[in-house]
């Protein structure tokens, strides 16, 4: 849970009885008490944006109320205002392993409904933000910015690219600020990381959706795409671009991370790396250590997947009985989160990172991140290291969002 960053100082110590009087020595004075020292002073609060939650899914398909504190998963307003989280994106996620074509874009719809409905029945507490004028409004209210992100351009269900640009459009009117063009897997708009042609990059729709997105002021998102499609869209765009969930190849190598070259090339476009909370993407080397003791004992882990439903339940079991046959496992802490930020920083300067947690949508966070709570853990951190805090919190995110408003309104 929450871990405050400082506490205020306490006078201790239970009485002690006045020493017998010296009949020889003249007796000495009773020290004084000592003063209790004053408080430290409350964190300064900063703009705080998380540029990647998939706590959509919950709402749809959980009924889940984000304004009461959820007994589980990383966020709801509750734990945001402990956390001091300012504001988050929504992930408008569609598994494109359950729905395809017009049964993809009625999931989208109906994601982007349950956001809808969160800030239209708490709007004391919550407000749908599209620009960082409103962020900064919500802010300023004490209220929660919501905003909303599509994860994948398989969402728009269709392969016909008229169609797939004015449901585009039409996302863009309903308050979708940021498109990533793939997912886990290729799409009929670009190529994956990790999907089945990673060398290949954006098809003739992509680069058309591309300029689309361009047009429209909806920012184009470079998590989840190969190499290639990177290269192909910084080619193409005129405008920044968002790394919504990415940590960094150099510290743990995976296609799911961006190399320093990427970092780079982000950063000159005036975009940044928001960088991802999952553990096994931090750390290669808990990540190797896990799949080895997943090879070893492939029985165990078997049955762990049958009695365990949901990923949540099924993500911590995991992490546990792995830990439990292999002990000399090295679980990530906070410490390698800052670490990814900070190599960010190095690499492209203080404006080009960003907070990208995928809470809701990883099952393993680093130790010390239990939820978004515990955010301040992560901000001391921070702050230890002399790091950018309310540039990486908020405000590079903000400068990103402001980038579209502004160009498309000139």
């Amino acid at each position: 849970m929450g871990v405050a960053l400082m506490g205020a100082g306490c006078s201790g110590g239970a009485d002690t009885a006045a020493p017998a009087e010296d009949p020889v020595s003249p007796a000495l004075p009773t020290p004084a008490e000592p003063a209790a020292p004053e408080p430290l002073p409350e964190p300064t609060r900063i703009l705080a944006i998380d540029t990647h939650s998939d706590t959509t899914q919950r709402m749809l398909d959980e009924d889940a109320d984000l304004s009461q504190r959820l007994p589980d998963g990383h966020v709801d307003l509750v734990r945001m205002r402990e956390g001091g989280l300012s504001g988050v994106f929504l992930s408008i996620w569609v598994d494109p392993r359950k729905y395809r074509g017009e049964r993809a874009w009625r999931r989208t719809l109906a994601l982007i409904n349950v956001v809808d409905e969160l800030v239209r029945d708490h709007p004391e507490e919550a407000a749908l933000c599209t620009t960082g004028e409103e962020v900064r409004a919500a802010f300023a209210a004490g209220k929660a910015a919501i905003l909303m992100g599509v994860e994948g351009a398989h969402g728009l269900g269709t392969n016909d690219l008229e169609v797939a640009l004015e449901r585009t459009r039409q996302l863009y009117r309903r308050g979708v600020r940021y498109m990533t063009i793939t997912w886990s897997t290729d799409n009929d708009f670009g190529h994956s990381s990790t999907g089945r042609q990673p060398l290949l990059g954006l098809t003739d729709a992509g680069r058309a959706l591309v300029t689309e997105l361009n047009t429209l002021g909806m920012i184009v998102d470079v998590s989840h795409v190969s190499d290639t499609t990177f290269e192909d869209i910084l080619g193409l765009t005129t405008r920044p671009v968002l790394a919504s969930h990415s940590s960094c190849r150099d510290l743990a190598a995976h296609p799911r991370n961006v190399t320093d070259a990427m970092i780079r090339r982000i950063g000159a476009n005036g975009g940044a790396v928001c960088v991802n909370f999952y553990a096994q993407f931090l750390d290669a080397t808990y990540r190797a250590g896990r799949r080895r003791v997943q090879r070893r004992h492939p029985e165990e882990f078997a049955a762990l997947q049958e009695a365990h439903d949901h990923y949540r339940a099924r993500s911590a079991a995991a992490r546990a009985l792995a830990e439990r046959l292999d002990p000399a496992l090295a679980y990530p802490s906070v410490e390698r989160l800052a670490d990814h930020i900070a190599h960010v920083v190095e690499v492209a300067g203080p404006g080009a990172a960003c907070l990208g947690s995928d809470f809701d949508g990883v099952g393993e966070l680093p130790a010390g991140m239990d939820d978004v709570s515990d955010l301040p853990t992560l901000r001391a951190g921070l702050e230890a290291r002399s790091l950018p805090v309310s540039a990486v919190f908020g405000e590079n995110v903000l400068r990103v969002l402001d980038a579209q408003h502004a160009q498309t309104t000139e």
